[in-house]
């Protein structure tokens, strides 16, 4: 079989691939170039798998005008910049150590070798510069299929690096099919190993979650973590119920909207997400769990935060969004307090003019923002 892509027809593919041809050394595309490619999905890195030491491969990038950086040469990785294009170049390697959350790796004489170390067969699909497939480890098949499995023993792959827990669940969000399920083998053994969770970073742990909730479809892969205890494990006190609903409701995936589905966690603790997914998190579930109408929310919060927490809404209470949600949303977004604090200083000052402004705007919020700046002035004069 022959892999058909832009990527690897592009002249820096070739280019890239046509130094190490001139060397008589091996190359191959592998990883996620390779099987984004098959799946039909697009391809955002291009990794190169090659049996050249990475001291070698700087001379040879060199040599032919590229330019080579040593992002992880201790571990055999060198990136080389072909015509603005990054390839990430890595020495076949094999592990000679695993503690279940780094390996200690040696490099390796053949293909096999490095494919054996992988995760899953999907990802130890080879490509040739001209697309042809090398298909060590029966990986094509299972592609086809949409099968996601373990290389080898699904134990021993756990045991050497418990993040594939996680990465399981992740990659049959993207790439399984629903209608196969999962493998049991791979389920039996995450599920046998929940506690190696505990020894993973929660940095880790934060970017495969919001990795698995961007999926388009990720139900059945969450149902699963759910069931086997996996997602308690991380998310302690998670509960799919309103998430199973959100996601027949929401128009665009959102990881956070999603995650705020699932309950209310201390996500800077357990994730390590940025401040400002944080914000978001904390916005979406206060709206949601609140009593404000969806113009109030889109005039503070915004257009994003007010469909989100509507969309939640809905979901814990398990209702369909109302009737007139977008125009309610819209209006209130473009809504502008006509009063500020500078009309009400002749009468106001110091605490009292904060507390007459906000009472001013609550009920201009309760008109709907029909009130005029006039009338809101009236009301402030009777106090």
């Amino acid at each position: 079989m022959k892999l058909s892509a832009d990527w690897i027809e592009s002249a820096p593919a070739q280019h890239i691939m046509a130094m190490f041809s001139r060397a008589g050394e091996e190359a191959y595309f592998v990883g996620g170039c390779v099987r984004n490619s098959l799946l039909g999905v697009p391809v955002s890195d291009l990794d190169i798998s090659t049996s050249v030491r990475p001291e070698r491969t700087v001379e040879l990038a060199k040599a032919s005008g590229f330019k080579a950086i040593p992002t992880g040469i201790d571990h055999g990785t060198i990136t080389v910049v072909v015509d603005g294009e990054p390839f990430e170049i890595t020495t076949f390697r094999k592990d000679v150590e695993t503690d279940g959350r780094r390996a200690v790796v040696a490099f390796a004489e053949t293909l096999e070798e490095d494919a054996h170390r992988r995760d899953f067969t999907m990802n130890a699909l080879y490509a040739k510069a001209d697309g042809s497939i090398v298909d060590p480890l029966g990986g094509l098949s299972d592609i086809q299929a949409r099968w996601v499995r373990f290389i080898d023993d699904p134990v021993q792959r756990i045991r050497e690096d418990y993040l594939r827990i996680l990465r399981f669940f992740r990659f049959h969000a993207w790439y399984g099919d629903d209608d196969a399920g999962l493998d049991p083998d791979g389920l039996a053994a995450c599920a046998a190993h929940i506690d190696g969770l505990a020894r993973l970073s929660r940095e880790r742990i934060g970017h495969e979650m919001i990795k698995l909730l961007s999926a388009a479809d990720p139900e059945l892969a969450l149902g699963a973590m759910d069931q086997t205890g996996v997602l308690n494990a991380l998310l302690p006190g998670a509960s799919t119920k309103a998430f199973f609903v959100l996601t027949s409701l929401e128009q665009t995936p959102d990881p956070i909207l999603r995650l705020a589905a699932l309950g209310d966690f201390d996500v800077a603790e357990l994730l390590r997400l940025s401040k400002s997914q944080i914000r978001q998190y904390r916005a979406l579930r206060d709206a949601a769990l609140g009593m404000r109408p969806a113009a109030e929310i889109a005039y503070r919060e915004g257009e994003a935060i007010a469909r989100g927490a509507m969309t939640l809404r809905a979901a814990f209470l398990e209702q369909p969004l109302p009737d007139m949600l977008a125009q309610d949303i819209h209006k209130g977004a473009m809504a502008s307090f006509p009063v500020s604090a500078r009309d009400l200083m002749g009468k106001f000052s110091g605490k009292a003019l904060g507390e007459a402004l906000k009472r001013l705007e609550q009920d201009w919020i309760d008109s709907g923002f029909e009130l005029s700046k006039d009338a809101l002035l009236r009301r402030s004069e009777r106090g």
